[in-house]
């Protein structure tokens, strides 16, 4: 199953340094029968896409809650066993969070597909974006055109040998 797990920069550069995304359990973003729900498509490119763009989101969450990371969204995405990885059951597919899973066992960067960034010129409206993400949530207009804004920001393609030159341009 193909996951996109949601990190920071600062996050990435632990990773890098660990060889791990994350130990188990934690939260990534697939293709899960609510997102297949929420998105209303049955076609596989546009659900993974669909999933990288919840996990996004995630990342934006974790910059709103770092000041001091770089105000870059980061996905990692990285193929886990079957099984690997689950919807917490809880949720139906009115779920607040389509795609969310929870990722239970130990993933190796080493297993990372690939890694997505946003770019430098995206820094601003990013940084906008966590800021009004609370706003947001509360149903601000103004501040989900804010969001809206860094959504529209594609996040660039990295193969995962270039880690080492994203981490330290952070």
């Amino acid at each position: 199953m193909r996951v996109y797990v949601p990190l920071t920069l600062p996050g990435l550069a632990e990773a890098h340094q660990t060889g791990r995304l994350g130990t188990g359990p934690f939260v990534a973003y697939a293709v899960t029968p609510a997102l297949r729900e929420w998105y209303v498509s049955e076609d596989t490119e546009e659900l993974e896409y669909a999933a990288l763009g919840r996990a996004a989101l995630a990342s934006l969450r974790l910059l709103a809650a770092d000041a001091g990371a770089a105000r870059r969204r980061v996905v990692v995405a990285a193929d886990v066993p079957d099984g690997a990885a689950a919807p917490d059951p809880e949720r139906g597919p009115d779920a607040a969070e389509p795609g969310e899973v929870t990722v239970n066992v130990s993933v190796p960067l080493g297993k990372a597909a690939a890694v997505h960034v946003d770019a430098g010129d995206a820094e601003a409206d990013v940084a906008a974006a966590a800021g009004a993400l609370q706003a947001a949530d509360g149903g601000d207009g103004d501040a989900q055109s804010v969001v809206e804004a860094a959504e529209d920001h594609e996040l660039l393609w990295y193969a995962t040998q270039e880690v080492p030159n994203l981490v330290g341009s952070a």
